[in-house]
C-alpha cells in the first residue's frame, strides 16, 4: 500500500510522538535524571561516530573554512540580535512586554550543538564545519551572551558558571569526538560501511532531546504558566522568528557563493539556539521570580526549531545520492 503523500515521513512521526509522550508522561523525580543520563550518553555517542567518521583533513577544511563560521557567528550573535530589535513594535502588543525580554534573551544565546550537526549529518551537508562552528559558537556564547542580553534588556550576571560550562562543553562533546579520531584507524571502515544504519543515532539523539527538554518545559508548567491567547500569541512569534532567521540565512549563504553541503551547514548551525545552554544561563542572569517567563520563549522555540529543521533536514537527504557528497566524507 502507497504511502498517504500528506503523512509525514516517520522521523517527524516519531518526533511528534516524543512531544506527545513527554506532554502526557513527562520525566519527573528520579526519571528525569535516568533521561538526562541516557541523553547526555546519546550526544556522546553521537560525536564519538562523528569523530570516528571523518577524516584527519575533513576537520582541517572545517576548521579553515573561516567565511563559513563567520557567517554563522553573525547570524548567531548579530542577524538574531537585530531582527528581535527590530519586531518589538509587533511583538511587543502581541506577547506582552514580559514575554518580549525572553524573545530577546532567545536572540542573545549560542547556537545549538548537538542538533545542529545531528541534523547536518541528516541532510548530508558539511558536518566537519558543522562541528567546528557549533562547538566554537557554543564556547563563544558563554562569554558573550551575558554582554548581549545586558545591551538588549540591560540586565547581567555574575558570570560564575563560565568554566563550570567550558568544563560541560569539554566532557560531552570534545573529548568523545578526540576519542573518536583516536578509534577511527580501528574503526573507520566499519563506520563508513554501516553509515545507513548508523544514522538512527544521529536521530534517537534527537528525539531523547525532544523529550528531556519538553518534559523539563511540561513539568514547570510550559501550558499554564501564561493565558491561552498569549502562549497562541509566542507561537506565532516564535514562528516568525525562526522563518525569519531560516530564509535570511539561506539567502545570504546563497549570495556569498557557497556550495549546497555549506549552505546546509550554515542553516542548521545559523539559524537555531540553545535550550541546553540559555537555561542555566538564565538561572545566572536572572532573578528567580522572573526565570519563568523569561525562559518560555526559548523552550518554545527550541521545540519548533527542531520540528522545522528535521522536516527540512529529511528533505535534503532525499536528494538523489549523485549529488554532490558532504565535504566530511
Amino acid at each position: 500500500m502507497a504511502r498517504p503523500r500528506l503523512l509525514p515521513d516517520n522521523f517527524t512521526l516519531a518526533l511528534l510522538g516524543a512531544v506527545a509522550l513527554a506532554t502526557l508522561l513527562p520525566a519527573r523525580g528520579q526519571g528525569v535524571a535516568v533521561f538526562e543520563w541516557i541523553t547526555n550518553l546519546a550526544i556522546g555517542l553521537l560525536f564519538f561516530m562523528h569523530g570516528a567518521k571523518l577524516s584527519g583533513p575533513a576537520i582541517l577544511a572545517g576548521l579553515g573554512h573561516w567565511r563559513l563560521h563567520l557567517l554563522v557567528f553573525g547570524c548567531t550573535f548579530v542577524l538574531f540580535p537585530l531582527l528581535g530589535l527590530a519586531l518589538r513594535p509587533l511583538l511587543t502588543p502581541l506577547i506582552g512586554p514580559e514575554l518580549y525580554l525572553g524573545m530577546l534573551y532567545l536572540c542573545a544565546l549560542p547556537a545549538t550543538v548537538q542538533s545542529a550537526i545531528a541534523f547536518t549529518s541528516l541532510a548530508r551537508g558539511n558536518i566537519a564545519a558543522a562541528v567546528c562552528s557549533a562547538a566554537a559558537s557554543s564556547l563563544i556564547g558563554i562569554f558573550l551572551t551575558p554582554l548581549l542580553v545586558l545591551l538588549l534588556m540591560g540586565a547581567q550576571g555574575d558570570g560564575g558558571s563560565t568554566l563550570d560550562a567550558i568544563g560541560k562543553i569539554v566532557v560531552q562533546l570534545l573529548l568523545p569526538f578526540i576519542a573518536g579520531q583516536f578509534a577511527r584507524r580501528w574503526i573507520g571502515d566499519w563506520v563508513a560501511r554501516n553509515k545507513g544504519w548508523l544514522k538512527n543515532v544521529d536521530q534517537s539523539s534527537i528525539l531523547l532531546v525532544v523529550y528531556t527538554a519538553f518534559s523539563h518545559a511540561v513539568v514547570e508548567g510550559i501550558w499554564h504558566e501564561v493565558p491561552l491567547p498569549q502562549l497562541l500569541g509566542l507561537v506565532l512569534a516564535c514562528c516568525l522568528l525562526l522563518a525569519l532567521a531560516l530564509g535570511i540565512t539561506w539567502l545570504i549563504a546563497r549570495g556569498l557563493g557557497f556550495d549546497l553541503e555549506d549552505r546546509i551547514t550554515i542553516l542548521f548551525a545559523g539559524s537555531k539556539k540553545s535550550l541546553a545552554t540559555g537555561i542555566p544561563m538564565a538561572q545566572v542572569l536572572f532573578a528567580g521570580g522572573a526565570l519563568g517567563t523569561l525562559i518560555l520563549p526559548l523552550m518554545l522555540f527550541h521545540q519548533i526549531q527542531l520540528m522545522v529543521c528535521a522536516v527540512l533536514a529529511q528533505r535534503y537527504a532525499a536528494r538523489p545520492e549523485s549529488a554532490p557528497v558532504a565535504k566530511a566524507v
